[in-house]
């Protein structure tokens, strides 16, 4: 009896391992998929910049990698889902992850918007001379606020999640700087780059949105309550 109870334990003990191991490589999956939308984003800037015909085919034709990522993760999460039965903050991490995968393949499609509007001008570069600048710090603001968003889902720092919003702030205020440049008397480029440089303004800015909404679920992952804007 003493023996069977004790292999009871061993075998109580390895599935509870097993079970966290499942846990803990959602988690790493989200912020290895993170590492692809912001390699997406950088590609889909150069693109942008440069007239890059290749960089912007190559994030194109890569957003399959990361739609098989998102796939990944959602099928590992409702495995355990299925199998585990997970209650309280288990439940809660999966719930987060499954949106929060949805906001990276989100940022992926948004990356290649980005790229396509690249492709379309090309060989001529999208970006006026200037709006380089805003450009230039908008994907930068969004490569950190996405590198931010991937530390807090790994670290789970609730201070640093409320943090982002500021970044945020900074992405809002260079899409209404860039408005006002679009509706000056000076602009002098036309109807045609004002409408691209209004839809890639909004695309860095959404990019931004969804690495928010990502901290927030992080938010709602440690304390269990929604924060505002979620």
């Amino acid at each position: 009896m003493r023996r069977r109870r004790f292999t009871e334990d061993i075998y109580g003990r390895h599935m509870r391992d097993q079970y966290q191991q499942q846990l803990d490589s959602v988690l790493d999956e989200l912020v290895e998929m993170t590492g692809d939308v912001r390699a997406a984003l950088s590609s889909a800037t150069q693109a942008l910049l440069d007239a890059d015909i290749s960089s912007a085919e190559a994030v194109i034709t890569g957003d399959l990698a990361i739609d098989d990522a998102r796939e990944r993760i959602e099928e590992d999460s409702f495995d355990i889902l299925a199998r585990q039965s997970p209650v309280a903050g288990d439940l809660r991490m999966l719930v987060a992850s499954l949106r929060m995968v949805a906001d990276l393949e989100r940022m992926g499609d948004l990356s290649v918007h980005i790229a396509k509007v690249a492709r379309l001008r090309y060989p001529t570069a999208a970006v006026p001379d200037v709006f380089i600048p805003t450009i230039q710090q908008m994907a930068k603001t969004a490569d950190e606020m996405i590198m931010a968003a991937a530390e807090i889902v790994a670290s789970h720092d609730v201070e640093a999640a409320r943090a982002l919003e500021a970044a945020d702030d900074d992405m809002d205020r260079l899409r209404r700087s860039m408005f006002r440049t679009l509706l000056s008397d000076d602009w002098a480029d036309g109807v045609e780059p004002a409408v691209d440089m209004a839809l890639i303004g909004r695309y860095y800015e959404r990019i931004g949105d969804h690495a928010v909404s990502m901290a927030r679920r992080i938010v709602f992952l440690v304390t269990g309550h929604h924060p505002a804007g979620v």
